[in-house]
Parts: structure tokens; C-alpha cells; sequence
């Protein structure tokens, strides 16, 4: 009995408990990484893929996957640079593109998957190569920036708009310091939004119904078409917004600049189904993942840990994560039976 307790204590505060660890270690051992700026720069680190990565949650959430969200916000990231750079439109137009081309492509996958039923994992894979070749045309693979000369040869002469820009390098004042990045801010946002509308609302439950057993949820009347299509609708949409800030912050369309965002993203993705013992798809629990990332690089680069090792620290912890989740998870439950 006592071991069960303890197993199930393992399971639901084991990783939080294990990120607070992290942080007193780190506080010891590397030097100033506690303190506010520390804070704010994990935070800056975590707060694109965070948001990828809670698209990726909505889409796992109804037993799905979307593996093109990284070509996504990468192709936003070069579409507002060429509204802006080549086209010489207003920040707000290159926005509102992005953010259209994000809905779009979420409305694609999501129509390829539940009416050619074509496999989520194919359909968004094919989605990403698409996206990764069309996003290179326009400018012959090159990255986009202010006086560039263009495959026609003509010179591009147009800017950045100041407001675009204020979206990725934007500091709010705290304590009459400027310390939270804009970014940070629209995460957190987007992250409060999102779990308020999966656990508080009727559609974020019937979301979840559809996730557990897809046809007991038709059968008792739910639209799992439209739903599902929602899923990578809003995957779509977040990804975009991931681009956007990329591309403000970078203040360039830098065409290698989102190669990792897709790995990142779905680690964190999966590291929350470990939080709390959810063992689900969930978006606090992925908002945490990606802050658990975010906490463990930046302790490592403080450390001065070589580069190239932060990949296999990454995939060490996503595995750590499944355990906690599926392996004890289902040791509980079958004690339990």
C-alpha cells in the first residue's frame, strides 16, 4: 500500500519536483543564474516554441499530431519579412497575412485528415515539405533583408516596420527596469487562453471525448469533423504567431532560423503529459515542459556545457517524461485493478 502511494506521489509531483531540484542546482553551481534576468531570459528562450508547442497540444488533444508546425512558423517568419522587405506593406498587413496563412494551412490538414483520410502523421509531414520548398522560391533560398537584390534584380527597399519590430524586442517595465519581453507576455497569454478553453469549456471537453474514444463522441453527437479540423486550425494559428515573433525579434527573414522549433516544440508537448501525473495532453503541463527546457539549457550554457550536448540532454529528459507518464502511470492503475 505504502509503495503505491509512494509510486502515485512519484507520478504527480515527481517532475515538478525534479525542476525544482534543477533550479537549486543550478542556483549553486552556476554562476548567476539566480536572478531576475536569468529568469526573463529562460522565459525569452522558451516563449516561440512555447507557443508552437501548445498548437501541438490542441492537436494531440483530439488523438492527432501536427509535425508541420515548425515549417509553419517558419514560413510566417519569411512571409512578413517579404510583406514588409519586398512588397513594402504595413506591419498590420503583414500580420494578417500570417496569420490567414497560418488558418489556411491548419484548414488543409486538418480537411486532408478527416475527409481523404489521409494519416495525420503523412498529412502534415507532407504539409512541412511543401512548406519548406514554397517558403524558398520567392527568393531563390535566400534570406530576406532590407537592400537585398532580388532574383529579377531589382534591389528591395523596403523596412521593418517599427511596430513589427516592437513585437519581438519589446521590454515591459517591472520595477523600473524594462525585463519582460513582449514575447514572454504573449506566450503566458496564449497559454492562459488555451488551457482556459480546454478545461473550462464545453468544446475544450468535448475536444478531449473526441481524443479518448472518437467514436463514442459521434455517436453521442459531437461534430468530430469539425472539432478535429478546429485542432490544427488553432495548431496553424499558433505556429504563425511563433513566426511572427521570430521574425521581429531576428528583425531579418532568416530562412534557417526555425530548424529546431519543431523538436523543441513537441518535447515540451510531451514532457507535459508528465506533469502533475496528467497523462494527457495538457496545455499547463506543456506551458511547464517548454519552461523545463528552457531551465535545463540555460542552466547547462551557464555551466559552460558543450553545445552539441544539448540535443541529448533534451531526448534524456522526453524520455524521463514518458516514464514518469506511461510506464509507473500504468503500474498504478494496474495495482489499483
Amino acid at each position: 500500500m505504502n509503495k503505491d502511494i509512494l509510486r502515485e506521489f512519484a507520478i504527480r509531483f515527481g517532475f515538478i519536483l525534479l525542476a525544482g531540484l534543477l533550479v537549486l542546482f543550478f542556483s549553486f553551481f552556476a554562476s548567476g543564474f539566480a536572478g531576475p534576468r536569468s529568469a526573463v531570459f529562460i522565459f525569452q528562450s522558451v516563449a516561440i516554441t512555447g507557443i508552437l508547442a501548445l498548437g501541438v497540444t490542441c492537436t494531440l488533444v483530439v488523438d492527432g499530431f501536427d509535425l508541420s508546425i515548425g515549417s509553419v512558423a517558419t514560413s510566417a517568419l519569411m512571409l512578413s519579412a517579404y510583406m514588409m522587405v519586398v512588397l513594402e506593406q504595413s506591419a498590420f498587413v503583414a500580420v494578417m497575412a500570417c496569420l490567414l496563412m497560418g488558418a489556411v494551412v491548419g484548414l488543409v490538414n486538418g480537411l486532408l485528415i478527416v475527409k481523404m483520410r489521409v494519416p495525420d502523421l503523412l498529412a502534415t509531414l507532407g504539409m512541412m515539405f511543401l512548406l519548406i520548398g514554397l517558403q524558398r522560391i520567392p527568393t531563390e533560398g535566400r534570406s530576406i533583408s532590407t537592400g537585398m537584390r532580388l532574383p529579377g534584380g531589382q534591389v528591395a527597399d523596403g523596412t521593418f516596420a517599427e511596430g513589427f519590430l516592437w513585437l519581438g524586442r519589446h521590454r515591459i517595465d517591472l520595477f523600473l527596469e524594462k525585463l519582460i519581453p513582449v514575447p514572454v507576455i504573449i506566450f503566458l497569454f496564449i497559454s492562459v487562453l488555451i488551457w482556459v478553453f480546454l478545461e473550462k469549456t464545453r468544446h475544450g471537453r468535448l475536444m478531449y471525448a473526441i481524443g479518448s474514444n472518437e467514436r463514442a463522441a459521434a455517436l453521442a453527437g459531437t461534430n468530430v469533423f469539425g472539432y478535429k479540423i478546429l485542432a490544427y486550425m488553432i495548431s496553424g494559428i499558433t505556429a504563425s504567431i511563433g513566426g511572427i515573433l521570430l521574425a521581429a525579434r531576428l528583425g531579418r527573414g532568416d530562412i534557417a532560423s526555425g530548424n529546431n522549433l519543431l523538436l523543441d516544440s513537441v518535447a515540451a508537448a510531451l514532457i507535459g503529459f508528465a506533469v502533475l501525473g496528467a497523462a494527457k495532453p495538457n496545455a499547463f503541463g506543456t506551458a511547464i515542459g517548454a519552461l523545463f527546457v528552457g531551465i535545463l539549457l540555460q542552466g547547462l550554457t551557464m555551466m559552460n556545457a558543450p553545445y552539441y550536448t544539448q540535443d541529448f540532454v533534451k531526448g534524456a529528459v522526453l524520455v524521463v517524461a514518458l516514464i514518469f507518464t506511461f510506464a509507473l502511470s500504468s503500474r498504478v492503475r494496474g495495482g489499483n485493478h
